[in-house]
């Protein structure tokens, strides 16, 4: 199949960006396999395709157009309305939306503080918040800093710290100054941090040419843990069903902080990159998120159903529901991050696309807020996540085809935001855990629900990975590669917990308060053993990830690591054409 030269910005349309893509795939493929040739013709279909609807509106393309200097008012104020959008009124249009945006985060956050008007607000804050919060995030930062030394990985110190913070004589009053609204104002922001890097870090083409053994990683160990840890939690806890498989999607989630920086470790190194490990285990790792997110928000959702409805028909669509609006909102607000700011300013003068880092990293992170904690005042809170990780996948689309790369300044900036929110995350998820309040029996049988999950992760795991060319070895890695939670946990294991302190609190005098009382005691316990799956399985999983890999991975060779990822990919997929 015969390729173009790749086309600059100024000159491209979608035709061309589609036989850049086109041209990206043969390259990372040897000529002459009979399954290149079926996937290199359904590529050029579906561009022909695609080609053939976008001509339909070259009318309306500036880049099909030019423009004179002497141009009348008229003529320059048409081209200005032109797509994509460029010049004075995207500019205009950018900054309003900012502003708006900004507003916006800033009433589901604040309340009716942001809103308009002159009366008197009181505002209802725990004394010593802002001092608790800075102390904590200086301490939890040493305390990463102190186990991050002995090769562990930072947020099980962090964790550490938030939770000696409670009970320490004399820095107790850290752990016992934090208003408990900002504390999950804060998670959430966190939380919003952490699904923004991974929808950004979802790339469609590459997961395509990983075939299906990137989708069984993901699916079936996270999927197959689920259902035991709701089994086991129903009859050892006492859980009822919906609780139980909410705490099995909190459990499921493998952590990207923990698995991702192990595995570049490794593949910096040379382990495992011959049959493209590392990158099976972390474009996994991102899809297993995306799925127990998903699946604990809807959950959620349903669980926490406001008012007394008893119609079953409402209950059941009430997650597909929340999903279908998610999706969309993220669909929506994605395409809007591809357009503004643009990525072109004013194409009379410079058709190069420069769009600005700041504004973009700007608007997303406030739309990822908004969406997140404008969810639950919509009393549609099983939305907001997929909303997040939505907005970050499509965002990340579009930014790839005006020519940013998969590391882009956005992502950076996200790492940097990451930094701060990271030890504050970890921290405040610490001091929500009271080393006098835990049940030794709920702990115990806690780390027996632990057991069954893990034990059959470990299995289904080995077993997703067969059938390709990956050796009894590297199914072993990989299948310990799996074991470490962190990150999800830390951010979603509070919500169920936030929510049932909420209900409780707003709760008015006809509400059943014993069974409030019942979810907030679930709640604690939830929480109580997502901080028992970090403080376990982190500090092992890595051990085991960083000790294993150049034990059973094959280690390649100094003189081939040049084009090693397009060697990677190729092996890959060679053992994933069999399987």
């Amino acid at each position: 199949m015969a390729s173009s030269p790749l086309s600059t910005y100024e000159n491209s349309d979608a035709s061309e960006v589609g036989a850049e893509e086109d041209l990206k795939f043969n390259d990372i493929q040897k000529s002459g396999k009979e399954s290149q040739n079926v996937e290199g013709s359904e590529v050029e279909g579906a561009t022909s395709k695609w080609s053939a609807f976008v001509k339909r509106f070259e009318f309306m393309q500036w880049k099909k157009k030019d423009i004179s200097d002497d141009a009348s008012l008229i003529s320059r104020l048409k081209y200005s309305l032109l797509c994509p959008p460029h010049g004075p009124v995207a500019t205009l249009f950018t900054w309003s939306l900012v502003i708006v945006t900004i507003w916006a985060a800033s009433y589901v956050i604040l309340g009716q503080v942001a809103l308009p008007g002159k009366e008197v607000i009181t505002v209802d804050i725990h004394g010593g918040t802002v001092f608790s919060i800075l102390f904590l995030l200086v301490l939890a930062y040493l305390g990463g800093m102190f186990v991050a030394l002995v090769k562990l990985p930072p947020l099980l110190g962090m964790l550490i710290v938030g939770i000696l913070v409670n009970f320490v004589p004399y820095i107790s009053v850290i752990g016992e100054g934090i208003d408990n609204k900002w504390s999950a104002a804060l998670r959430s922001a966190a939380l919003t941090i952490i699904l923004l890097r991974a929808g950004l870090g979802l790339d469609p083409v590459a997961l395509k040419k990983l075939s299906m053994m990137v989708f069984r990683l993901a699916f079936s160990p996270c999927i197959a843990e689920s259902v035991i840890v709701a089994v086991a939690s129903h009859y050892m806890l006492g859980f009822p069903w919906k609780w139980g498989f909410m705490l099995g999607f909190v459990l499921a989630a493998v952590s990207p902080a923990v698995v991702v920086p192990c595995l570049l470790s490794l593949q910096e190194r040379g382990y495992g990159v011959a049959k493209g490990i590392p990158t099976l285990v972390i474009a996994a790792a991102s899809m297993d998120d995306v799925l127990a997110i998903s699946a604990f928000t809807i959950l959620l959702g349903v669980t926490f159903t406001d008012g007394e409805s008893t119609d079953i028909v409402s209950l059941v669509f009430k997650g597909p529901k929340e999903a279908v609006i998610g999706i969309l909102w993220g669909i929506g607000w994605g395409l809007l991050m591809i357009l503004f700011p643009p990525a072109v300013q004013n194409p009379q003068v410079n058709r190069q696309a420069n769009p600005s880092p700041l504004m973009r990293s700007t608007l997303l992170v406030a739309g990822g807020l908004l969406a997140l904690l404008g969810s639950a005042k919509a009393d549609v809170p099983g939305a907001g996540a997929l909303a997040v990780l939505t907005m970050g996948f499509v965002a990340g689309l579009g930014w790839r085809s005006q020519g940013w790369e998969d590391k882009n300044p956005v992502c950076d900036h996200l790492a940097s935001l990451w930094l701060l929110f990271q030890p504050l995350l970890f921290g405040l998820i610490g001091t929500e855990i009271k080393i006098s309040e835990l049940d030794g029996s709920t702990v115990g049988r806690g780390i027996g629900v632990l057991v069954c999950g893990l034990s059959v992760r470990i299995v289904v795991s080995y077993l997703a990975v067969m059938g390709g060319n990956l050796t009894h070895k590297e199914r072993i890695f990989i299948s310990l590669a799996w074991l470490p939670k962190a990150t999800v946990q830390a951010a979603v294991g509070p919500l169920a917990l936030d929510l049932a302190n909420k209900a409780i609190h707003d709760a008015s005098p006809d509400k059943d308060m014993d069974f409030l009382e019942k979810q907030r005691v679930l709640g604690q316990q939830v929480l109580a053993i997502a901080v028992l799956v970090i403080l376990i399985t982190a500090p092992i999983g890595a051990v085991a990830v960083m000790t294993a890999g150049p034990k059973l991975l094959e280690k390649q060779s100094s003189d081939k690591t040049e084009g090693s990822e397009m060697k990677e990919t190729e092996s890959l997929e060679k053992g994933l054409k069999d399987s």
